[in-house]
């Protein structure tokens, strides 16, 4: 067993059950293993230490022995109060050797003191899923900016804030959007939280799909996956969109369109994928019938108005292990999912591994990319450079076992002419 360093989490002796299931998620991630396998040969990332602000899942470990292998020095918190897996967490730090602050359930003081604790690490990269990370440093430790190489982040919502920092001016260090990367938003968040979504709201509800009329709140590449996977379940799937394109989208793609407004009022379940904020607002939660079931699967858990619907209920109580029920003065019952938090992670185990896979390769190579390249970037927002993207795509279908034709000579020089026509 490894010598421990500092930590905060649950419980040790959770250490066994967690090493068990990392090793599980490891064998559905092998173009992460293959990088590992390199890094381990080469060293990129030897004498930096990182700062990680991801889930605490298996397959986020298998992202941090990938980064330690690369010759790194790593913490990890959480970047969700409610999606650490606790036995992940303790075999981290027990099996492992990997720094890592995060408890299941903490409560709002003890997540910001686990971000104020990896960024206690000083470090040279930053890792985040969500900005907060990112956020820190820029409000309460701005001393620590001119120490930050650069940083990857993760998510739609922390790219939506970073690049509105950088708008300002005030980006402190680079950035590589991981969540830009074709291999990232086009199967993570589509099939990834597609079914990983279903799976959190089916284990913590119970309820049947098939026959409900299921509300898919925005129809960007997460609602996508979402309204794909409740339709296969047999639901009756109802989308609601701000962007008349994803809303013609949507509607081509064969789904009922209508304002929210419309759809509270007939909606049996609903599920936020925006990343903005009070989605799901008080007027929505008046109309909803009663046994309505409110779920969010966007980073952060402001998509649903909770403050307003705890001032709507005049009792409320705990009706699953993940499930809150809210008792209206008409005698009407909305329940929550998860406090409003990501549901697939605060109430199933988020993605499945294979996805992760090239999720997390992305996040390995462009730390690597920004490590290499340190003296080439600007304080900006960068996408995943195309190369990148292009190989993990490349050693994802060599795993799969599938092949493809490649461009003759011929038919790659008319592509790059302009001068021969019909």
């Amino acid at each position: 067993m490894a010598a421990t360093q500092r930590y905060d989490v649950k419980d040790l002796a959770l250490a066994e059950e967690g090493k068990r299931r990392i090793e599980w998620a490891d064998r559905q991630m092998p173009v992460l293993a293959a990088i590992r396998d390199r890094f381990e040969a080469e060293q990129p990332l030897a004498g930096h230490r990182i700062s990680a602000c991801l889930h605490v899942t298996t397959e986020t470990a298998n992202l941090m022995r990938t980064l330690q292998a690369g010759g790194a020095d790593v913490v990890l918190c959480a970047s969700n109060p409610l999606s650490t897996q606790d036995d992940v967490a303790a075999a981290l730090v027990s099996e492992y050797d990997v720094s890592v602050f995060a408890i299941k359930g903490e409560d709002n003081d003890t997540y910001y003191a686990h971000i104020e604790a990896a960024v206690d690490h000083k470090p040279h990269f930053t890792m985040d899923d969500g900005a907060d990370v990112i956020g820190v440093l820029h409000s309460a430790r701005r001393e620590q900016l001119g120490e930050i190489i650069a940083g990857t982040e993760e998510t739609t919502t922390g790219v939506i804030r970073l690049k509105a920092l950088e708008a300002e001016g005030k980006l402190g260090f680079p950035i590589i959007a991981v969540n830009e990367a074709q291999t990232k938003h086009m199967f993570d968040n589509r099939y990834g939280t597609g079914q990983s979504t279903i799976d959190g709201i089916i284990r913590a509800t119970n309820v049947l799909i098939a026959g409900k009329r299921f509300v898919v709140c925005g129809y960007g590449w997460v609602g996508r996956g979402v309204a794909s996977r409740a339709r296969g379940m047999g639901a009756h799937v109802i989308v609601t969109e701000v962007d008349p394109l994803r809303a013609l989208e949507a509607s081509m793609d064969g789904f009922e369109v209508l304002p929210l407004e419309r759809a509270a009022a007939i909606g049996d379940l609903f599920c936020t994928a925006t990343g903005d904020k009070h989605v799901i607002a008080r007027a929505h939660m008046e109309l909803m019938k009663d046994g309505a079931i409110l779920s969010n699967t966007g980073h952060f858990n402001v998509e649903i108005e909770i403050p307003a619907l705890r001032e709507m209920a005049v009792e409320t109580k705990r009706a699953r292990e993940f499930v809150e029920e809210f008792k209206l003065a008409d005698g009407r019952r909305l329940y929550l999912v998860a406090d409003g938090r990501l549901v697939n992670l605060s109430a199933a185990e988020g993605h499945p591994a294979l996805v992760m896979d090239m999720s997390f390769a992305n996040q390995a190579l462009a730390l690597e990319y920004a490590a290499r390249h340190a003296s080439e970037l600007d304080r900006k927002v960068y996408p995943v450079p195309p190369e990148i993207d292009s190989e993990i795509a490349r050693l994802k279908l060599e795993t799969m076992g599938v092949d493809i034709d490649t461009l003759t000579e011929e038919q790659a020089r008319y592509l790059a002419s302009w001068d021969e026509g019909t």
